[in-house]
């Protein structure tokens, strides 16, 4: 029975006298109470044991005079609280209510949303296949996971060898029987990929045994797979069908493969789940490895908002509520780091859910606690990849926030677009555009160009049509512009490049110049570079981006050079033409390839006669000649 008190709000400056009636009304009965901030909105759910004491403990001073949660308490304007019978109704009822409100100082999962399931469907021949989304329609879905790639490789490699269907086909026996053709089994079927459900060639109980075949090597349970693909392998070969035999050998051994790999220390038959955290500041990271019979089935991680001003064991409590509120497969045991407070509460709620017992365990010594520590190295290696990202992104931002003070920028510029030539004395001139996206390279927005109307060694002409053939395309295709526009060079670029915004009436598009050799930036209308300092984020993401485009320059122009050099050395042999030059490239792929190639290597590239790549290799090698003029060559 649950019996809410109700209140009415107050708010005078201190938050513990504001709400000191409802502090002494509080019941010394379980159940579950709510933060509510001054829009009345839930900000907090938590449980007790004793609502009295835990609610009260929130607005308890320190003897330094501070709340302990001073951050929560700050944004506390009312509290509810709802009593109930058990701590163990006041868990679940928390739990509901945290997925209900979605508080914003509860622990939460970072964007769980995105953790795929297994969806096992509610079909006669059931399909199984990932999911982000799990709808209550009947189906049945294993995770989370975050380890995706490993389930994608399970999916690809024995969905196959227990022929499961990979169709989305309805099929229904009625539909199976009144129209036969149109269930007629696809290519899967006949390279013995599928069983052919779609055209009734299984039965439903077959096919319900392969599923939990598949369902068992997923949880780590094969050995009733590998009992039976045995059995089909002997029956095969003694029937004298060795091929089948040998199709059955090969779908062991890579059952047995997959098991060999996921094998860990600890090998009683028990299925468990280990369970280790990490915290720091305000982010935290639960790892957990799911052990089913001795192997490592699943290894997940989820990063955790809002621990900061928590314990650990708070932290992981309400890890462990979310976690197992939404997941089926239950273990039997859970290997924690620590004890927790509500273990008890929490082995009978899990116990209710799976039907049998649930233990919580905190292993000590031997290869269990070994286990638990090599999970705790997960967690802490991955927040320490959580706070390299969180750092890369403050850096981000404020070197856009920089570099629009430096270059006096209406905005933070978050599409930088950069030019750079390259040429070797005025040949195979190129240039490049690189583009970046928030100071990230958008490589799918790369452009590269051969410059078509420069003659001679004129990089500021160059930069000129590189720009102008880009930015007309732009306008034409009604593309995007961006926010900054950089070119390699320094005054002499950056003039040219004014000049073709101008005359494309771009010109209100900011536009700098980065000169190399002592990284100084230029602006239009300032003959002296910007004061901006070496070590300053802003300077580092010019540069960063400025050398992405002098490499992508670079590459490019080494390769038409490569190409052109080689096709240079075969104009001065006869017979070869435009379109034996582009055989002999593709067919050896470098001139130094070619160069090396004997007489009757070059005779095997398509369209190269003997008489022919006797000439070639001659012209590559002179001193043949003599022993041409010998009949030895």
């Amino acid at each position: 029975m649950n019996e809410h008190i109700s209140q009415s709000r107050m708010y005078s400056p201190d938050v513990a006298a504001r709400l000191s009636d409802k502090l002494a009304a509080l019941p010394k009965s379980p159940g579950v109470y709510l933060f509510k901030d001054a829009t009345a909105k839930v900000i907090y759910v938590g449980k007790a044991k004793v609502l009295k004491n835990r609610v009260r403990s929130y607005f308890t001073k320190g003897d330094d005079g501070r709340y302990q949660y001073a951050r929560l308490v700050r944004a506390i304007a009312d509290l509810e609280v709802i009593v109930t019978d058990s701590e163990l109704e006041a868990l679940i009822l928390e739990s509901n209510l945290v997925k209900k409100h979605l508080p914003r100082y509860n622990v939460n999962l970072k964007d769980d949303k995105r953790f795929p399931y297994l969806k096992v469907t509610r079909e006669l021949y059931p399909r199984i296949f990932l999911t982000r989304k799990t709808p209550a329609d009947g189906s049945k879905y294993y995770g989370p996971y975050t380890d995706v790639r490993t389930l994608r490789e399970l999916l690809r490699s024995f969905k196959a060898v227990v022929k499961i269907r990979n169709c989305d086909r309805a099929i229904t026996p009625e539909e199976a029987a009144k129209h036969p053709k149109k269930y007629r089994p696809c290519l899967n079927y006949h390279i013995g990929r599928c069983a052919g459900a779609c055209a009734g060639l299984i039965t439903t109980e077959d096919y319900a045994v392969n599923l939990r075949h598949f369902l068992d090597l997923v949880q780590g349970r094969d050995a009733e797979l590998l009992e039976y693909m045995r059995a089909q392998m002997e029956k095969a070969s003694g029937e004298l069908r060795f091929e089948d035999a040998a199709l059955w050998r090969d779908r062991i051994r890579r059952v047995e493969a997959f098991g060999e790999r996921q094998k860990v220390e600890v090998s009683d038959p028990v299925d468990r789940d280990v369970v280790a955290l990490a915290t720091e500041d305000e982010d935290g990271c639960a790892a957990l490895f799911q052990v089913r019979s001795g192997r490592l089935v699943g290894r997940s991680h989820f990063y955790l908002n809002h621990v900061f001003e928590k314990t650990p064991t708070e932290v992981l409590e309400s890890f462990l509520k979310e976690y197992y509120a939404v997941t089926e497969a239950l273990p039997d045991e859970i290997f924690l780091p620590f004890e927790i407070e509500d273990g008890e509460v929490l082995s009978e709620w899990l116990s209710r859910r799976k039907g049998k017992r649930v233990r919580l365990e905190v292993p000590k010594i031997g290869d269990k606690a070994k286990l638990v520590r090599m999970t705790q190295q997960n967690a802490i290696l991955l927040l320490g990849e959580l706070k390299l990202q969180k750092t890369k992104k403050e850096f981000v931002h404020h070197a856009l926030k920089s570099l629009q003070r430096d270059l006096s920028l209406p905005q933070p510029p978050k599409r930088i677009e950069c030019f750079d030539v390259s040429n070797l004395h005025g040949r195979d001139a190129v240039a490049s555009l690189v583009c970046f996206q928030d100071a990230k390279p958008a490589k799918s927005q790369y452009r590269r160009f051969k410059i078509r109307t420069v003659e001679g060694s004129d990089d500021f002409a160059m930069m000129g049509e590189a720009i102008l053939r880009h930015y007309r395309r732009v306008q034409k295709e009604n593309g995007p512009l961006p926010d900054l526009i950089l070119v390699d060079g320094g005054k002499g670029q950056l003039n040219r490049a004014v000049q073709v915004l101008k005359d494309l009436g771009l010109e209100k598009i900011p536009v700098a110049g980065l000169a190399k050799k002592l990284e100084e930036v230029f602006l239009p209308g300032f003959s002296q570079p910007q004061d901006i300092p070496r070590n300053s984020s802003a300077l580092k993401l010019l540069c960063q981006v400025r050398d992405e485009a002098h490499r992508f320059a670079v590459t490019y122009h080494r390769q038409l050079h490569k190409k052109s050099t080689l096709f240079t050395e075969l104009d001065a042999i006869p017979g070869i033409g435009q379109a034996r030059k582009q055989t002999l490239l593709k067919h050896f792929g470098s001139l130094k390839s070619l160069k090396e190639a004997q007489v009757d290597d070059l005779a095997l590239a398509p369209g190269i006669p003997r008489r022919l790549a006797k000439q070639v290799y001659l012209h590559f090698h002179p001193e043949a000649w003599s022993l041409e003029d010998d009949g030895e060559a």
